[in-house]
């Protein structure tokens, strides 16, 4: 089997600049050839595509390997005629010579489109692009926007949120100051990063499938997800009432509303993931008629959370007087720090239940998956 080095010139600068007809076969010709195109042009990178393809033969040679090396180029103005050229050669070679494989040297952008010729009439073993050092950063800038504007994905993410900004510009500097539309500019370019950072756009095209999937299959999460979404805009709607509400802060202050929407909406917040939870809960013990060990720490670690954030943002707010002092049995008021422990303690304590209802649970599982071989054994 016979490997062919093949150097490839689809602008044929190597038969214009040296008169010479391709395809040039051999080891001495090809040496010859480079001594003839660097005389031509000695700044053309076809010097440095020769001599890379006379490396790899030789390097091909020294592992014992028979290796021919040959140069085509395409002999027509046409990128067309170009192509086809390429292609009588190759078929010229395959003739005359037992091939079986190539490896082919390139050293541009374009040369590598005749790839795929190559490819249809041999085993391509590997594809040798040179790029000259002093022409490095031009030639992989070219290279890389190449690729970049061949890629439909990558146009459609980059270049059109691009081109709708680009488009707002002068609108944006006519209606407001430059400060507002460098600032809208800004919001609509972040925005679309995060929209495809997060992957926002894959979950809204699949979540139409996955709605009419759980609908025809009869889940329970539907339901729950419905309720639990009403259940969170009652909680941010209750947190926004509690920040508009008269006597809280000025406009300048945004602790304190903060902390007063994240006291009143996150048990409302709580309470909606609870319920979605429950609801993937029992659609995991209805399919399967057992719970994994992650689905049943879910509700217990909503709840836990749920407590210590509000126990945090009460106790925060206590010490702002913006919230009454908590009593205990309508009689024993507690200081601040007394609330947050409280609500501390309380999420820890949900936090263990649920491990230990979880491993519980998991312990049971497991012998029962234990028990049922024993039981066909005998």
């Amino acid at each position: 089997m016979t490997t062919l080095v093949l150097c490839v010139d689809r602008a044929n600068d190597i038969g214009r600049k040296t008169g010479l007809s391709t395809p040039v076969v051999g080891w001495e010709a090809v040496r010859s050839l480079v001594t003839d195109v660097g005389l031509a042009d000695p700044e053309d990178s076809s010097v440095n595509c020769l001599l890379a393809a006379l490396r790899t033969t030789r390097e091909l040679r020294d592992e014992r390997e028979d290796a021919e090396i040959a140069v085509v180029s395409g002999t027509s103005d046409g990128a067309v005629g170009a192509d086809r050229a390429v292609a009588r050669q190759l078929d010229d070679l395959v003739e005359r010579y037992d091939v079986e494989s190539a490896v082919v040297v390139i050293d541009s952008a374009e040369d590598e489109r005749l790839v795929p010729v190559v490819e249809s009439r041999l085993r391509v073993d590997a594809v040798d692009r040179v790029v000259v050092r002093q022409a490095h950063d031009i030639e992989s800038t070219y290279y890389l926007l190449k690729q970049f504007l061949g890629d439909e994905e990558l146009r459609s993410t980059i270049l059109v949120p691009l081109g709708v900004g680009l488009l707002l510009v002068p609108l944006l500097l006519v209606q407001f100051t430059p400060a507002v539309a460098l600032a809208g500019l800004a919001a609509l370019m972040g925005a679309v990063l995060l929209y495809k950072g997060l992957a926002i756009d894959e979950f809204l095209s699949d979540a139409p499938d996955q709605v009419r999937d759980a609908l025809y299959s009869g889940q329970v999460s539907v339901v729950t997800y419905a309720v639990a979404a009403g259940l969170a805009i009652v909680g941010l709607f209750l947190g926004a009432l509690a920040i508009r509400s008269p006597g809280v802060g000025g406009t300048e202050e945004v602790l304190v509303p903060s902390l007063l929407f994240v006291y009143h909406s996150v048990p409302w917040l709580a309470l909606a993931a609870l319920t979605a939870s429950a609801g993937r809960l029992l659609d995991e013990l209805i399919r399967s008629e057992r719970v994994s060990t992650s689905y049943m720490n879910l509700p217990f670690g909503v709840v836990a959370i749920g407590l210590v954030v509000r126990g945090f943002a009460g106790f925060l707010l206590e010490r702002q007087g913006e919230l009454a002092h908590l009593e205990l049995l309508g009689r024993l008021a507690l200081t601040p720090v007394q609330r947050l422990v409280i609500f501390i303690v309380a999420g820890i304590v949900v936090s263990v239940v649920g491990v230990r209802i979880s491993a519980s649970v998991s312990d049971e599982t497991l012998d029962d998956v234990v028990d049922t071989p024993r039981e066909n054994e005998s």
